[in-house]
Order: structure tokens, then C-alpha cells, then sequence
């Protein structure tokens, strides 16, 4: 077993997640990260694609779709239960490069790392692919409730590839102290009122080329509603009245 573990949840990845698993086999993380990858009950031929990795990697199966947030935390249970000292969490979709991990990696086991390490889009040395009016946004609004609820300015607030320490996601795995359903902005703001040391790094990602979007449809609509009403929840309850050390 390695000292860092590579969590990826999946639901309905079947043209992505076999490409991205073989990657990561080629840039060769494997000699410092083991593989996690929540299933996340796919309707789809994930789970067959899964089962030929299964001497490779490890898989977990939720039996019925749980979302995205609740598969996070099932990977922070497994690395805190198997005593991993980092993970990297990244997406199914292809849209996060491999290449990211090692960068990522380096900076955490140098003295004075972060709790929780952010790969961002809007750094420089990063790259991106165009992203909607809508979702841009949204990014300029959390980055504003940031900086006022916190101080700190966080370029990418809504960025899922991340890498944290041991103190992080112990404490995501505890009682109801990760959010489920949209973990974002939302948690960003209650890391660092915890006192949790928060880092960007650029980061190279791409659009997505194949399958849907947890954000597709009218989820984005209530999405935003969710994380407005949960970063206001955040600032009141966790503000310089209330906030107390981990």
C-alpha cells in the first residue's frame, strides 16, 4: 500500500473512465498512489470496464446512486479506515490531465504543504477550455463570498481536482461534515474558518468530450440555489463568533 490515494468517482463514465484508468497506468502514479473508484450504481458498462481493472485498482459499488458528494466521502472513509497519509481526487470524465497529479504530489510532501491542495484553471502556467457566461458567474460570486467570509481569495472555487492531507479528509470522514450533494464553495468557506491551510496550483484540464454532466439539464438552476443557501449556512455558522480550531 502507498501513502496517497487516487479517488475517482464514476457514474456513467463508460467511454471515459477506461482511457483515464490506462493514463494513469502510463505516467506511471501507480508507484506512489493506489487507485480508488467509487461506482457510483452506473446504469451504464462501467461497472464491466471496472471489473477488468480489478487486479489493478480497487472498486467500490454503492448500490443505488447516491451522488457525487456522498461517493467523495466514501473515498475519504476507505483512506482514513486504511490509514493513507494524502489523496487525490480527481473526476471520471477525463477533464482533469494525469499529468496534474505528479505537480500536485511534489508540492504536498514539501515542508510547510497546505491541509488542502486546489488545482485551479486560472493560474499562471494553467490551461482550460472556455466555460459558459453562467458558470463564470457563478465562479466570480463564490470567489466574492469567499473573500468577504474568509479574507482568502481562491481563484478556482469550484475546481474537483484536489489533494489534501490527512487532517482534511479525516475530518470530511466524520459525522456530517462533508456535503453530500454539492460540495464546493460551500466547503472551501468552512475548511478555512476551521483554520484548514488552503493552496491553488495551475492545473491543465479539458472540456468533456463524452457523457452528461452532473450539471446538465436544470441542475445548474438548482444548484446554484443549494450552494447560495449552504455558503450563506457556512459563513453564519462557522464565522469568527462560532469557529473554533480542529
Amino acid at each position: 500500500m502507498k501513502n496517497t490515494l487516487i479517488i475517482i468517482p464514476a457514474y456513467n463514465e463508460e467511454k471515459t473512465i477506461k482511457p483515464l484508468l490506462e493514463q494513469l497506468f502510463i505516467m506511471d502514479v501507480c508507484h506512489f498512489a493506489d487507485i480508488l473508484v467509487i461506482d457510483d450504481a452506473s446504469t451504464d458498462g462501467t461497472r464491466k470496464i471496472l471489473m477488468s481493472f480489478q487486479d489493478r485498482i480497487v472498486v467500490i459499488y454503492h448500490i443505488f446512486n447516491q451522488g457525487y458528494g456522498a461517493s467523495l466521502k466514501t473515498g475519504y472513509c476507505y483512506a482514513k479506515r486504511n490509514h493513507y497519509k494524502y489523496i487525490i481526487q480527481m473526476d471520471a470524465d477525463g477533464q482533469h490531465a494525469v499529468g496534474n497529479i505528479k505537480h500536485m504530489y511534489e508540492r504536498m510532501i514539501k515542508e510547510n504543504a497546505p491541509d488542502i491542495l486546489i488545482g485551479s484553471r486560472f493560474m499562471e502556467g494553467s490551461s482550460s477550455f472556455p466555460i459558459s457566461k453562467v458558470k463564470k458567474l457563478a465562479i466570480y460570486y463564490f470567489r466574492l463570498l469567499i473573500r468577504i467570509s474568509t479574507k482568502k481569495e481562491i481563484t478556482d472555487p469550484t475546481s474537483g481536482l484536489q489533494m489534501m492531507n490527512e487532517r482534511a479528509f479525516g475530518y470530511y470522514s466524520g459525522y456530517q461534515n462533508f456535503d453530500l450533494k454539492y460540495p464546493d464553495a460551500n466547503m472551501i468557506i468552512k475548511m478555512l474558518l476551521l483554520h484548514f491551510r488552503i493552496e491553488e496550483i495551475p492545473a491543465i484540464m479539458y472540456a468533456r468530450v463524452e457523457g452528461v454532466s452532473i450539471h446538465s439539464g436544470l441542475k445548474p438552476v438548482l444548484y446554484m440555489i443549494n450552494m447560495c443557501l449552504s455558503t450563506t449556512a457556512m459563513m453564519l455558522r462557522y464565522s469568527k463568533f462560532g469557529r473554533r480550531e480542529i
